[in-house]
Parts: C-alpha cells; sequence; structure tokens
C-alpha cells in the first residue's frame, strides 16, 4: 500500500506523465493545464462555471501537491524537471484571467505569458525558487509566475 501511494504521489507531481516527456517537460504540463481548461472551458456553458473550476482545481492541486512534490524530490531530487504540477497550477493561475470568450488566442497568451514568466523568474519568481525550500519553493514561484501572465491578460483586456 505504502509503494502504491508513493507511485501514485510521483505519477501526480509528474503530471500524470507529463513531466516524463523528453522535450521541454514544464511546457508539456502547461499544455496539460491549457487541454483541461480547454475541455472546461469549451463543454461547460457557463463561464463563471469554468472560472470557479479553475479556481477549484487551482487550489486542490495546490494543497495535493505539497506532499506528492515531497515525494519526488525524496525520490528524484530538489524541483526536478519531471515535476510539472507546479506548472499545472501556475497555468491555472494565469487561465483565471482569460476574459469570457472562445477566442483561442487568449488560453495561447495565458501560455506563452505563462511560460515566459516561468523560464525567466523575474520579480521575485528566482528569490522563491533559491530561498524556499522543498515543495513550498517548487510551487509558489509557478504560482507567482501565473500571477504575472494573468495580471499581464487583465491589462491586455483593457486595451
Amino acid at each position: 500500500m505504502k509503494d502504491t501511494l508513493h507511485s501514485a504521489k510521483l505519477l501526480f507531481s509528474a503530471g500524470f506523465g507529463a513531466g516524463y516527456w523528453p522535450w521541454g517537460p514544464g511546457t508539456m504540463g502547461s499544455l496539460l493545464a491549457v487541454l483541461i481548461w480547454g475541455v472546461m472551458a469549451y463543454s461547460i456553458e457557463s463561464y463563471a462555471v469554468v472560472q470557479l473550476l479553475t479556481m477549484l482545481l487551482t487550489v486542490l492541486f495546490t494543497v495535493l501537491s505539497i506532499p506528492a512534490v515531497g515525494s519526488a524530490e525524496a525520490e528524484w531530487g530538489h524541483d526536478s524537471p519531471r515535476v510539472v504540477v507546479d506548472e499545472m497550477v501556475g497555468m491555472w493561475v494565469a487561465l483565471c484571467a482569460v476574459p469570457a470568450t472562445r477566442d483561442w488566442w487568449w488560453p495561447l497568451a495565458a501560455l506563452i505569458l505563462f511560460r515566459l514568466f516561468d523560464i525567466y523568474k523575474p520579480l521575485g519568481c528566482r528569490w522563491i525558487d533559491r530561498n524556499i525550500p522543498g515543495a513550498w519553493g517548487v510551487m509558489l514561484d509557478d504560482i507567482l509566475a501565473g500571477v504575472y501572465a494573468a495580471l499581464v491578460l487583465m491589462v491586455l483586456t483593457l486595451i
């Protein structure tokens, strides 16, 4: 039973396998989050419900990721490229700012902005990444990158 739970935590941390993608696992985890969001956005009539579900996924995955990423760190080391649940959560944070439209370019803009902020780690993201140990450090820099992407998206909606 303990081995099964450990394996489940590793699979969750790896974004259900997206983290095993050999070329840009972080981008693959982000794409998985966009895919999950897209299925909701294009199949649920009420955009308010989509936003609520996105926020619930963000909170649920954040809470579940702390013990899961802790197990992954014990197995793979700190902030392994295989761990992409942090990218999924950060991506959902960014997608919370996508306006109520079916235009495909908004989630694409969210993806590009999030990946740029995640890769370059500006304005505190790098500090979090380097100074907050364990699973919280792994998660919080991506959450902040998602906040920055969401803020840019909000500004773009005003233009």
